[in-house]
């Protein structure tokens, strides 16, 4: 039997970005792509996220372009996923950015454990250069699927077990 996927509206989709906190944030340099687990904070036209330095910032430092793509998943294998196209720009910690730094810490502490695993590095130690680094991706585009399994899947399920 085969379960239909179909395509999210964007509300649909901003929904989900908009109740989810976790997603898998890809950028490229060289021709090699690296994705990484972050929590973000999402507003309107903006993914707010917060990160020491690292691969992921010198890479996205290098080239802007990014991507993130967040999930949700529910009973009967079913599942939604969004993925959002955008633009790295570092929120620098500088007197005329203060305010954008601050309304970005401000979204993002409304999350349980937003600064996971952004603050943290494998075999790190406390390092004055691991300065706290708040950027966000400015959305070029958003596209959403989702496993949109029937209501008779549970029944055919049950009578092939």
């Amino acid at each position: 039997m085969t379960i239909p996927v179909r395509e999210m509206s964007e509300w649909e989709s901003r929904e989900l970005l908009h109740h989810g906190n976790v997603g898998h944030l890809a950028c490229v340099h060289d021709h090699r792509p690296y994705v990484v687990p972050v929590h973000y904070a999402f507003e309107a036209k903006q993914l707010y996220v917060f990160s020491l330095t690292g691969q992921k910032i010198d890479w996205m430092r290098s080239n802007p372009n990014a991507c993130l793509q967040v999930e949700a998943s529910g009973e009967h294998h079913r599942w939604n996923s969004v993925v959002v196209q955008g633009r790295y720009e570092e929120l620098p910690d500088a007197p005329e950015w203060h305010n954008k730094r601050l309304h970005a810490w401000s979204l993002l502490q409304k999350r349980s454990f937003w600064w996971e695993p952004g603050s943290s590095k494998p075999g790190a130690g406390s390092d004055e250069r691991d300065n706290p680094i708040f950027f966000r991706i400015s959305i070029d585009e958003i596209s959403g699927r989702e496993l949109a399994a029937n209501a008779g899947i549970h029944d055919v399920t049950i009578l092939q077990e």
